[in-house]
Order: C-alpha cells, then structure tokens, then sequence
C-alpha cells in the first residue's frame, strides 16, 4: 500500500521538484540523481516514521540536500553547479526531518515553465522532446517511456542521456521565452503535450487502443502549461481539446476493446463534466480573439459533444469551422478531415470526387479508409472491399485490421 503511494506522490511530484532542482542546478543529470536518491530515502524513511503531513515538500527538501552531499563530494559537480554557493552548504549534523515549511519546497510556478521550454527546444529532435518532457514533467521511468513508444529500454536510455548533454553543451538556457519567440517555441511545446495526447488516445502500437496512463500525462501536462499561461488561447484550446476527446473514452471502445467509430457510439458513456470543463475552456480561448489550430479543433470536438445523436450533428458548422481551420494549418490530416465533413453534408459522392490521390503517400492508412467508408455508403460493395483491403496492407494495429474485418464482412458482397 505504502509503495503504490509512494509511486503516485512521485510521478505527481516529480514536474514541481525536478523544476525547482534544475532551476537551481543547471544540470539536469545532477537534478535527477539527487531526486532518485530522495525517493530512495523515502522508501527508507516512510514505512518507520508514515507518510510525511506533505509528501511533497518533503522530496524537494530531501532532494535539496542529497544534491548539496553530491555537491560537496564532487569538486567537478559544484563548479558545473554554480547556483549552489557556499551559503547553502550547512552542516548536517543534528538535522532532523525535512523542514517542510522550507520556502524552497514551494518553488515559483515559472520554474516548471522553464522546464517545458527546456525539455522542448527546437535544438532537440521531436523524439527526444517528447521523452524528455515525460520523464522529467511526467515522472515515467525510462522503461515505461521505452514501452510506450516501442524502443528497448537502453535505446531510450541513450536517448534521454544525449538529450541531458545536448541541453548542457549546447547552453540552451533554462529560461522561458519572450516576445516573438514565445509564441514560436510554444507551438513546439504544445505539439509535443498533443503527440503524447495522441500516441495514448489512439496508440501507433499493437495491443489496446487506447493508453490511459498516457493521456494522463498529457492532460496533466497541458492543465499545467495552461495554469502557467493563462493568457495564452492556443495553451487553453489544447486542453479543451483534449479533454472533449478524453470524454469519449468509455465509449470508444466495447468491452472486448474493439474499436467503435465516433457516429455508432453510445454518447450516454461521454463524460459530461469534461465536457462541460471542455466548453468553457473553449469559449474563454475564443473570446480572446487570437485563433489557433488547437482552438478551431476544440470547437469542432465541441460540435460533436453537442449533438445527443450522431445523426444531429451539426456538420454545416463543422464544416465551416474545418474551412477556417485549414486556412491556419493546411495539412494534409486537416484536408482529409474537411473532405470528410463536407461530405457529410453533400453526400459521398462529393467526398469521393474531393479526395486527392497524393494523400496515398502522406498518409495510405487514412486515405483508403475514408475512401472505403465513402464506396460502403455509396453501396459500392466490391470496390469498398478492395479498398478495406488496401488499408489492411498499411497497418500493422491489431485494432484497426480488426475493425477492417468486421467492415469487410459487413459488405453486401
């Protein structure tokens, strides 16, 4: 019991004290090991003398000092550590438990700001951002990381490590951006919450369709950059985007996990209070009047979230908003989309006549399932087949290839 604790109090703990570690170490492979060894000293500490009044306040008092023990047997660690100056290297000698009301246990919230402008600079590959955003904000092990996205553990061990050295020796600065620059690295940053968002909403992986611990992290992820950046439209309609897709997670799936497109749904298993979270997120962005992708894409969710039944949805409106969202992110996925809603208000015939062959290329898998859902509803039966087939030679997800299965035998053929 103590231990399942433990690992809950540190994954949510871990974004605040490793940003409040960092901040004043500038090293993160320092700030990592002197958490380790707090979270160590827990597992010591905790099953004699309970569960700390603040759990929290504890690891980041407890990590303060194994950094300033790392500190102070390490000449080379203290000069990579500048932050740390003589007056905070105090004797140990009679101390006793973590002083919790210690003003360093409540680090400024622009710390953990920092950290995800750190964690994800443009300097870093996407893979890199996003496991380190992970591990350091998150608080998933190395292994967990590694599963999620299908790398042997070492692999992404390695990955982690480069990443720590490249922030280092290239001296990206642990700051967060201002101006111009903000609005351009905080793109990245959100891209980076939505592609963890989504690899747990819909995971690229064989085995279950959906990632709860995932799209876990991410809303937590993305409710903190938005309490962080509260001014900040596309920060909220991220989170509200993310939220009105999380609400349908009862429903996504039947209880043997196959996968329920959106229209055949049992919209009494949506989660309304997300949804109601969802909206006002969603208006309070749009009333700021600075829109965004994420902010068009909470709307268009939000369409859906409205409608009772599938077959009283607005798809005027959803078709107008994709309009808009196209002129501001011309994707090849956003074309698809919009291709889809139009088609939804002209027929299929149109959707069919829309879709452009180059979309085989960007992206096969999507591409021949859409043009098949468009010839089954056109009653086309032998040339949705073919088409069903040729979407089933580009995946290898167990749940899609089951879903063309049952879409296959399904056909008037």
């Amino acid at each position: 019991m103590l231990n399942r604790a433990l690992d809950r109090i540190v994954r949510e703990e871990s974004g605040r004290v490793m940003a409040a570690l960092i901040g004043a170490l500038g090293d993160f492979e320092l700030a990592e090991d002197a958490f380790q060894d707090a979270v160590q000293a827990a597992l010591e500490h905790w099953p004699r003398d309970g569960l700390p009044r603040a759990p929290g306040a504890w690891l980041t008092t407890t990590a303060r000092r194994k950094a300033i023990d790392r500190t102070r047997r390490s000449a080379v660690a203290r000069a990579k550590a500048p932050a740390f100056r003589d007056e905070l290297l105090v004797e140990r000698e009679g101390e006793g438990r973590p002083d919790e009301g210690d003003p360093w246990n409540e680090p400024l919230p622009d710390e953990r700001l920092r950290l995800v402008f750190t964690c994800c600079h443009p300097a870093l590959s996407m893979e890199a951002r996003v496991a380190l955003t992970l591990r350091t904000l998150g608080g998933l092990t190395t292994g967990e990381i590694a599963r999620a996205f299908l790398v042997p553990e070492a692999t992404m061990a390695q990955r982690l490590v480069r990443a720590k050295r490249k922030i280092k020796g290239a001296r990206i600065p642990y700051r967060v951006p201002t101006g111009h620059e903000l609005r351009e690295r905080l793109d990245g940053v959100l891209a980076v919450i939505y592609l963890v968002f989504n690899e747990g909403y819909f995971a690229s992986s064989t085995g279950p369709l959906i990632r709860r611990d995932l799209t876990a992290e991410a809303l937590r992820l993305a409710r903190i950059l938005a309490q962080l950046l509260p001014d900040e439209p596309e920060a909220l309609g991220l989170l509200a985007l993310m939220l009105f897709h999380d609400s349908r997670a009862a429903a996504r799936t039947t209880d043997g996990g196959q996968l329920v497109p959106l229209d055949e749904q049992d919209r009494s298993l949506w989660d309304q209070e997300e949804i109601t979270r969802a909206s006002a997120l969603t208006e309070r962005a749009l009333r700021m009047k600075s829109v965004g992708p994420y902010q068009l894409q909470a709307a268009i969710a939000g369409v859906h979230a409205a409608s009772s039944r599938a077959a009283d949805t607005d798809w005027v409106e959803i078709a107008l908003l994709y309009d808009l969202l196209y002129r501001t992110d011309p994707t090849d996925m956003v074309a698809l989309n919009r291709v889809v809603a139009w088609a939804n208000v002209k027929g299929p015939q149109v959707g069919l006549e829309r879709l452009e062959a180059r979309w085989i290329e960007s992206m096969p898998e999507a591409y021949h399932l859409t043009r098949a859902d468009f010839l089954r509803r056109l009653e086309r039966w032998h040339e949705a087949d073919a088409a069903y087939a040729a979407a089933a030679a580009v995946t290898d997800r167990d749940h899609v290839l089951d879903f063309i299965a049952r879409r296959r035998a399904s056909l008037q053929t």
